[in-house]
């Protein structure tokens, strides 16, 4: 009885579970980028996007749950909450993006590991985007 409402649980259709491994193959694929661009270069400071990488989705889903809107990309429910979410994400995205450049042009990292750090994090917002966006549409409406 257990293992059937178990199985029932877990159970994805063909295109969910390819959608997974290619998000989950990306996400692996970036947070690599970020890792090698630090250790091939005897240089950790690269590591510090990927506290962006884990912060970046907070503020979007606090303050979207304290308005109560569930849609993200939705304008039904505007208000000054989730307005401060988004510009906090937006910030910490940029950061992301910014950091990686700032210390390749600050000459403190090499710049090859400047462009793996960056196309690292392009994969992982990516991810986390294409996750958001493929996983939180409902099947009655998928046009």
């Amino acid at each position: 009885m257990k293992g059937s409402v178990l199985r029932d649980a877990v159970a994805l259709t063909a295109p969910d579970r390819v959608a997974v491994i290619a998000l989950a193959t990306a996400l692996a694929t970036g947070f690599l980028l970020v890792v090698l661009a630090c250790a091939l270069y005897s240089n950790w400071l690269p590591l510090l996007i990927v506290f962006t990488y884990i912060l970046a989705p907070l503020p979007n889903m606090i303050c979207t749950r304290c308005t109560g809107a569930d849609d993200v990309f939705s304008d039904q429910s505007s208000s000054g909450w989730r307005d401060a979410g988004f510009f906090l994400t937006s910030f910490l995205v940029v950061s992301g993006f910014g950091l990686p450049l700032a210390l390749t042009r600050s000459g403190i990292i090499d710049p090859t590991a400047g462009i793996m750090s960056v196309t690292g994090g392009v994969l992982v917002y990516g991810t986390i985007v294409a996750y958001g966006h493929y996983f939180s549409r409902s099947d009655d409406a998928l046009f």
